[in-house]
């Protein structure tokens, strides 16, 4: 199915939901809503492929979010009919009619009543690791959507279930601060980035993709996760980058998101971050066969002994000119 540009990400995203391991459709079907609602007006394509995808999550995912998609939808005049009717929304206005279905009389002892989780189960429900896979798809979506996706997307995950990374020791942090801020001072974006990735244990290329970003939200998700107090964080923005610091609105824009972020949501994508790279690591290698070595001597040319051609050796002199014999 193609997707327009609102959902960037999401064909690839919905594969997750039949994966083992961590069921991210909550997310998806929220930060899917919160880009649905932001707009003032869709095309029909828009509005068709809203549906489709979340008419598909609606009935997949748990009463909690379920009630949190409808509560956005209610109050949103756009809802697509189908979705209001799933979703069981009264339409906003008298001549907009939605039918209503006949209700439904189940005999109270038939109704199961629901086990109550053990301790154990509570834990893991609160406690999911994401897959190497499934982090680099919430990586790359995120690095991929615009300014008002990636705000979504971080607001989103602070309501998820996602395992988050855990915070960063206390002297550590406070000693990496004070290098990223002085780094910024002398604008100097090697040791920065340096210093953030390491820190926040993160390979080059993510702790480099994080400071070049045009966008400022990943740089602001990355301080945030390691607990950089906000005033130090606009004189970061100020003296960092010349594009960010000469741009009053973007250094407004940014602070206000920083102000807003969660920790929780710093930290979950900090672990998307580092998982990700897990991902990238183990597609470098595929596992080697037992044969691979017997394959590679079959595939090699074999070696020649070389020859030496009549008449191409050197002859042998058995005596010199004044060796006596006539």
């Amino acid at each position: 199915m193609t997707t327009s540009p609102l959902f960037p990400g999401f064909d690839g995203l919905m594969t997750l939901s039949r994966r083992e391991g961590v069921d991210i459709r909550p997310t998806l079907l929220r930060v899917l809503t919160d880009l649905y609602v932001q707009a003032s007006s869709h095309s029909r394509d828009e509005a068709r492929q809203f549906v489709e995808l979340a008419s598909r999550l609606i009935d997949q995912v748990d009463d909690a979010t379920r009630a949190a998609v409808r509560a956005r939808l209610a109050i949103y005049p756009l809802t697509p009919i189908e979705i209001m009717r799933q979703l069981a929304i009264k339409p906003a206005h008298p001549d907009q009619p939605v039918p209503v279905a006949e209700k439904i009389s189940v005999p109270p002892a038939e109704l199961e009543e629901p086990r109550p989780l053990t301790d154990a189960e509570k834990r893991i429900s609160s406690n999911l690791a994401m897959q190497p896979d499934d982090a680099a798809q919430v990586s790359d979506m995120f690095f991929r959507a615009n300014g008002s996706e990636r705000m979504s997307i971080l607001h989103s995950l602070a309501d998820t279930p996602l395992k988050a990374a855990p915070r960063i020791a206390e002297t550590r942090a406070a000693r990496a601060i004070e290098i990223l801020e002085m780094a910024a001072f002398a604008a100097d974006l090697e040791n920065f980035t340096l210093e953030l990735g390491e820190t926040l244990i993160l390979p080059s290329r993510i702790a480099t993709q994080i400071v070049n970003d045009p966008g400022g939200e990943p740089l602001a998700c990355a301080v945030r996760a390691l607990g950089m107090p906000g005033p130090v964080f606009e004189r970061v923005l100020l003296f960092l980058k010349p594009e960010f610091g000469s741009s009053v609105h973007t250094v407004y824009r940014l602070s206000r998101l920083y102000d807003r972020l969660g920790e929780r949501s710093a930290l979950v994508m900090l672990a998307a971050w580092r998982g990700s790279t897990m991902a990238v690591t183990r597609a470098k290698y595929r596992p080697t066969l037992y044969d691979d070595e017997r394959q590679r001597a079959r595939q090699a040319p074999a070696q020649t002994r070389p020859t030496v051609q009549p008449g191409s050796a050197p002859a042998v002199r058995t005596g010199g000119a004044g060796s006596g014999r006539s």
